[in-house]
C-alpha cells in the first residue's frame, strides 16, 4: 500500500472519528430548555408545558442528513398550572400516564435549509398512537451554548388526548401549538 493511501485512509478514520466524538458530546441543558404547548378551552388561549424531558442527539450542521435525534417527555410532568386541570391530565381521558408514561419523537430525517434553519422530519408517540410530523427548526449559537427553537401543530385527537366527553371541540380545540426551546452544548460550528 502506497504512503499516499495510509495517509488518506488515516484522515479518512480521523475525521470519521471526530464526527462521531463531537456529535456524541452533545448534551440537553434542561434548565435553559422548555417545552410548552397552547390549546384553546371555550376559545381562550391556554398554555401548558412539560417540565421532565430529555434527548439524545447526534447532530452534525456540516452534514444534518447524517444526524439523528430522539426525545423522550414524561407526560406526568405536564401542567398547565391550575391544580384542579393538572390533577386531570394523568387521567385515562387525556394522558393516561398510568398506562403511557412517555411521548417519543425519533427523526428518520433532517435536512438542512440555510441560514441555521433545518427540517426535521420524524415519529411521535403520545399515548399509543404514532403519527409523522415535520418540525421547521433554527438554532444559534452564543458560545458554546446552540439554542434550537421551533414550533409545529398536531391534532390532539389523532393522539386519543380529551376522550369522550373532552373529544368536543368547542370545549377544547383540537388544534395544539407545541413550542419548544432547547439548550444543547457540543454542536460543532453552524
Amino acid at each position: 500500500m502506497s504512503v499516499s493511501r495510509i495517509l488518506l485512509s488515516a484522515l479518512v478514520a480521523t475525521s470519521a472519528f471526530t464526527s462521531t466524538l463531537a456529535m456524541a458530546q452533545q448534551k440537553l441543558v434542561p434548565a435553559q430548555s422548555e417545552i410548552v404547548f397552547v390549546t384553546k378551552q371555550m376559545g381562550v388561549p391556554v398554555e401548558g408545558r412539560f417540565k421532565k424531558f430529555d434527548a439524545q442527539i447526534a447532530f452534525d450542521p456540516a452534514k444534518p442528513d447524517t444526524s439523528k435525534i430522539a426525545f423522550t417527555v414524561d407526560i406526568a410532568s405536564a401542567t398547565l398550572g391550575v391544580p384542579e386541570s393538572d390533577a386531570e391530565l394523568p387521567r385515562p381521558n387525556w394522558f393516561n400516564t398510568a398506562k403511557f408514561p412517555q411521548a417519543t419523537f425519533q427523526s428518520t430525517a433532517v435536512k438542512g435549509l440555510g441560514g441555521g434553519k433545518f427540517e426535521v422530519a420524524g415519529k411521535l408517540a403520545i399515548k399509543g398512537a404514532s403519527r409523522d410530523v415535520v418540525v421547521p427548526v433554527a438554532l444559534t449559537q452564543s458560545g458554546a451554548t446552540t439554542t434550537v427553537t421551533g414550533t409545529f401543530a398536531l391534532k390532539r385527537l389523532a393522539f386519543k388526548i380529551g376522550e369522550n366527553e373532552w373529544a368536543d371541540t368547542s370545549m377544547v380545540a383540537d388544534d395544539v401549538q407545541v413550542k419548544f426551546k432547547l439548550a444543547l452544548t457540543g454542536v460543532g460550528k453552524l
